[in-house]
């Protein structure tokens, strides 16, 4: 390996490179000097340097763009051909026509967007076309906005395949360059024309949607010939759009791959829950459902809807379910990853969590319920992820999924028609 073998298909400024690294890079083609040639963000008056060039402040995380320097990058190359694939676990036969219009997608460089429903397995319908274009010597990047998610892909694909995997987010080792790379989208802006294959998986999420300068990210990090896929269970505006206007390819898979229908959510009223929660307390109807749960065994996973909510819904469970191990996980705890696992390896038996693990992860046999789930901050599309925890197991393809409401709302009653059209589009209604 040259020194310069890390450096292939990224981009960097100035001062991230030595005078003589500079000599061999290739200067970063610049569209107008009023954006950012990186995240594609305005230059703004307020962030002007004393010599009258202005700065980028939305990606200076990464290092600062200047409008008076120029970027640069080393143009991607080819890897050796393997056989990267070592998974021996079979597809569904609904799972496998996905598969195969994946895999001839990239003989005819169509872009496509798979719409499957929580737990359908779209993990394991992109290994034929992932496989593919590894084996022909490409590279491919799986990205997702959360970086949660990406570890749960790392630790599954590092068992299925034989290469080594990159894996990108900001907390992650330093970066290697290999045929296969797992990143968040923010980790896109340091690569420049370097994948033949990019997948977006859960592309309706926050950060990435409605994001200008992440789709800039993807695009910008694609090579010129080089091809797309969008994974969601719940599809946006944007890329309905796409498809519509026959930019996008649509493939749909409304069966989950143990061929049991999604569960449905049951809405339970619930009042006074605030009031209750200030005076260390639970509603009676809350408290009691909860009691019934833990009887059966299963673990519970409950939604908070902000922070402060679920810490002080965790100190309230810990005093009125003593014997029960619970935790609380949020994007603020430093050591959730580490509560996960916890929780996956039944130490906890109950989970207090934020949207934070609305989607990515798979808890066997789960339980699910969502305190305040008409809250503004619960959106139709992280209700549906929500809901789709449950019942991801062959072992359990079903489980309970508890949204306890003061009134219900668009988000819930979207939420709910989605998860019914579903089960209808996969004929179990």
């Amino acid at each position: 390996m040259n020194d310069l073998d890390n450096y292939y298909g990224r981009s960097f400024t100035k001062y991230q490179l030595s005078q003589e690294e500079r000599q061999l890079a290739t200067v970063l083609p610049i569209k107008t000097k009023k954006a950012c040639p990186r995240c594609a963000s305005n230059y703004s008056e307020e962030h002007q340097l004393p010599n009258g060039s202005f700065y980028c402040r939305a990606c200076i995380l990464l290092g600062r763009v200047r409008s008076d320097e120029g970027m640069y990058y080393f143009p991607q190359k080819g890897f050796p051909q393997q056989q990267s694939l070592k998974w021996q676990g079979q597809l569904t036969p609904f799972q496998e026509k996905i598969s195969q219009a994946l895999y001839q997608a990239v003989d005819d460089r169509k872009p496509s967007l798979v719409h499957a429903v929580t737990g359908a397995g779209k993990t394991e319908m992109i290994y034929a076309v992932v496989a593919k274009v590894i084996d022909a010597g490409g590279s491919v990047c799986i990205a997702t906005p959360r970086i949660d998610v990406c570890i749960e892909l790392h630790k599954r694909l590092i068992h299925d395949f034989a290469c080594p995997i990159a894996l990108l987010h900001g907390e992650s080792e330093a970066y290697f360059r290999t045929p296969l790379v797992i990143a968040t989208t923010h980790q896109l802006l340091k690569f420049y024309r370097a994948f033949d294959l990019l997948i977006i998986d859960e592309v309706d999420a926050f950060p990435y949607a409605d994001n200008p300068m992440l789709y800039h990210a993807v695009e910008q990090s694609t090579k010129e010939d080089g091809l797309q896929l969008f994974l969601t269970a719940t599809s946006t505006d944007e890329l309905d759009k796409k498809v519509k206007r026959g930019e996008l390819q649509r493939l749909s898979l409304p069966r989950r791959f143990h061929g049991n229908p999604l569960v449905v959510p049951q809405k339970i009223w619930l009042q006074g829950f605030d009031k209750q929660l200030a005076k260390n307390q639970l509603p009676k109807a809350f408290k009691n459902r909860i009691a019934e749960q833990r009887k059966t065994g299963y673990p519970l996973l409950l939604f908070a809807p902000e922070i402060k909510t679920g810490q002080k819904l965790t100190a309230v469970l810990e005093k009125l379910f003593p014997h029960e191990k619970i935790g609380f996980v949020s994007s603020q705890i430093e050591n959730r990853l580490e509560v996960v696992q916890g929780f996956r390896d039944k130490e906890i038996t109950i989970l207090v969590s934020t949207t934070i693990l609305e989607r990515g992860v798979t808890f066997p046999c789960v339980d699910v319920m969502v305190v305040q789930a008409n809250h503004r901050l619960y959106t139709s599309s992280s209700l549906v992820q929500i809901g789709g925890r449950v019942g991801r197991s062959m072992d359990r393809p079903t489980g309970d999924l508890l949204f306890f409401i003061e009134g219900t709302n668009r988000a819930i009653e979207k939420a709910i028609a989605e998860i019914k059209d579903m089960n209808k589009e996969a004929g179990y209604e």
